[in-house]
């Protein structure tokens, strides 16, 4: 049996993170995070939107779950109380968030009733179908439980088994494992030449430092951050520019207010100016 020809016409691989780029999650995710801080603090904090913010800009925060707890921990040491004397359930904690976003009944797409039904989607599928028309390659690197991810590009976007790296499959964020992983699957299904250059699309800190570092982990190819603008902060104008500013200085060679204007156009470009 023949080996398949390289798919000579591919210009660019892109994978996209989901949360804040495929879908908002400012008040499904992120809700459900404030929710879970409330609770575990007897009701006596829950974080605002910035609040969030000002923990995913140390990059090491991705999962929700985890930055749920690190709230909870950092709320009562300002009350004086150390670590180690919070009883702090993390399975309890986990369990009240999924409740709060997948609904009552956790394993059941079909019965989910709870946040993540209300997504607002950021992309219309013909979006990636033109990409694909581009010679584009697209898949998707997400810190989202894969059950999560599925119901968003599956049942909302109508996409058919597409490469997904999820949170079950590789370690969190900035750890580039996942991003290369979605990478090679990618490579190998496609039949694509060995050193296309990769733009990875995420809208946190940890998404530009992922990028840094499978840079490092793989010097065959180019590799690319593009920043995305999540809903929550596009307003105020100050806001909206310090968000940016962030992502720009965590390595993002450019900070767009939705992912479809990464057009087919703008890749070429991207991709030129970098081989220039």
């Amino acid at each position: 049996m023949g080996h398949q020809p390289l798919n000579q016409q591919a210009i660019a691989i892109i994978v996209f993170d989901i949360d804040g780029v495929v879908r908002d999650v400012g008040n499904s995710y992120r809700r459900a995070l404030a929710d879970t801080v409330e609770q575990f603090t007897d009701g006596a904090y829950r974080p605002s939107q910035a609040d969030i913010d000002a923990l995913k800009t140390e990059g090491v925060w991705n999962n929700d779950w985890e930055a749920s707890e690190e709230m909870v921990y950092r709320y009562f040491e300002t009350q004086g109380r150390s670590r180690t004397e919070i009883n702090l359930s993390y399975t309890d904690l986990v369990d009240f968030f999924q409740r709060r976003y997948r609904g009552s009944n956790l394993d059941h797409p079909d019965q989910w009733d709870g946040y993540i039904c209300q997504e607002p989607l950021l992309l219309e599928p013909t979006y990636l179908q033109g990409l694909t028309q581009a010679g584009m390659p697209w898949g998707f690197f997400s810190g989202a439980t894969r059950g999560s991810a599925a119901y968003v590009l599956e049942r909302r976007l109508g996409l058919k088994a597409p490469v997904l790296v999820a949170m079950e499959d590789a370690p969190g964020k900035p750890d580039p494992t996942g991003l290369l992983a979605a990478v090679q699957q990618l490579t190998t299904q496609q039949t694509l030449p060995p050193a296309l250059p990769v733009v990875y699309v995420g809208d946190t800190v940890a998404d530009m430092q992922t990028v840094q570092m499978a840079s490092q982990q793989d010097q065959t190819r180019t590799w690319v951050g593009i920043g995305i603008l999540p809903p929550h902060a596009q307003a105020p104008l100050d806001y909206a520019i310090a968000y940016s500013n962030t992502l720009n200085h965590a390595g993002a060679v450019d900070v767009l207010k939705n992912v479809q204007e990464l057009t087919p156009e703008a890749v070429r470009h991207l991709v030129k100016e970098l081989k220039a």
